[in-house]
């Protein structure tokens, strides 16, 4: 495996100080490949992301994908529980439900959200002409520093996260298996999570 891309915090832990102490460290990466099945081909839902004090930037890789895994197979990427039930329920009764669409309605390609005036992450603001500056240079610096860290996505190999078979060869080809008719244990959702 290639070594980790992060660096220790242990100063920051044995500092007496408070507050930035290291100006170096005014972001946070994150990211995203595939973490369960559900999709055609087995195919994940690539998201990388960058976190400052003032913004959430977000670059969804493959929007035409479901996010929370396709809905004929559950959702599989969010486990069942009432929360999950009320909000497809919800949807159900009306196809524009808010809550689900945050939940698990497809994503724009670019996501922009301002963590001063918008915690929760509500309204993207991506699209906005009078943040275009602040989007690109986002962009630009999540980019660069992934291109350094030598991720594959970066280079135009994105594909090859999804090339990797399943760890559990159970639910290797779980859509395509699925939608054929077969019975599949899918224990960590409620059987009312397929959509029909």
């Amino acid at each position: 495996m290639a070594p980790a891309a992060g660096r220790s915090f242990v100063d920051l832990l044995r500092s007496d100080r408070a507050g930035r102490i290291d100006p170096a460290r005014d972001h946070v990466l994150i990211g995203r490949e595939r973490q369960d099945v559900g999709r055609p081909g087995d195919a994940g839902y690539p998201v990388r992301g960058i976190v400052t004090e003032r913004y959430l930037y977000l670059q969804n890789y493959e929007p035409g994908r479901w996010p929370g895994g396709n809905p004929e197979t559950g959702y599989l990427d969010c486990d069942g529980g009432a929360s999950k039930s009320i909000i497809l329920e919800a949807h159900r009764k009306n196809s524009n439900d808010l809550f689900w669409a945050l939940c698990f309605g497809k994503r724009e390609r670019e996501e922009l959200y301002d963590l001063t005036t918008d915690r929760e992450c509500l309204r993207n603001l991506a699209g906005d002409p009078q943040l275009t500056q602040q989007r690109d240079s986002l962009n630009k610096r999540l980019v660069a520093i992934l291109k350094a860290q030598g991720d594959p996505r970066m280079d135009g190999q994105g594909r090859i996260f999804d090339e990797y078979p399943h760890a559990n060869e159970n639910h290797r080809n779980f859509f395509e298996r699925f939608m054929h008719g077969e019975n599949l244990k899918t224990g960590w959702v409620n059987a009312s999570d397929f959509e029909k």
